[in-house]
């Protein structure tokens, strides 16, 4: 560093002096600017994950279109079970309306024997009503001869309402 005269008492002027010295680049130029960012990589690429991910989703689906044709083949077996039940559930019902009948005729007969004239025609109203509750349309071959009540008083109706 040189020493002029004129450091002591004009900083300045000095400055102004060596200017032209510090205005030009250093010998061979500027380092180079740092601007690139350095990261390392890190986990799987994009189009790894993008992979990954659409894999993952038609696995998924994939299963839920096996559990709809689980779901689809057990509703197709629970109403073919109900179709060949049907005929069993009916024979069930016809017993069970037949047991009612027989032990409504019985009580009658067990309450009416001091009646003189009268007859136990083999179904009362209630069994009649179940009967056609069960089976729509079908009535038993005796129930359209005489009254149910033994009396011309009371009719007995064509036509059942349920």
């Amino acid at each position: 560093m040189s020493l002029c005269a004129a450091s002591l008492f004009l900083p300045l002027y000095c400055d102004i002096l060596h200017a032209r010295n510090r205005d030009l680049p250093p010998p061979g130029g500027f380092e180079a600017v740092k601007y690139k960012r350095n990261l390392p990589l890190r986990g799987p690429g994009s189009y790894a994950i993008l992979g990954g991910v659409t894999a993952i989703c038609a696995y998924g689906f994939y299963r839920v279109g096996q559990g709809s044709l689980e779901k689809r083949e057990l509703q197709r077996e629970k109403v073919w079970s109900r179709i060949h039940l049907v005929p069993l559930l009916m024979a069930e019902s016809d017993r069970d309306v037949y047991r009612r009948q027989q032990a409504s005729l019985a009580r009658e007969k067990a309450v009416m024997k001091d009646v003189p004239g009268w007859e136990c025609y083999g179904h009362s109203r209630s069994a009649l009503i179940l009967l056609i509750a069960i089976r729509p349309g079908v009535l038993p071959p005796h129930s359209a001869g005489k009254s149910v009540y033994n009396n011309p008083r009371y009719s007995q109706p064509d036509t059942y309402l349920l």
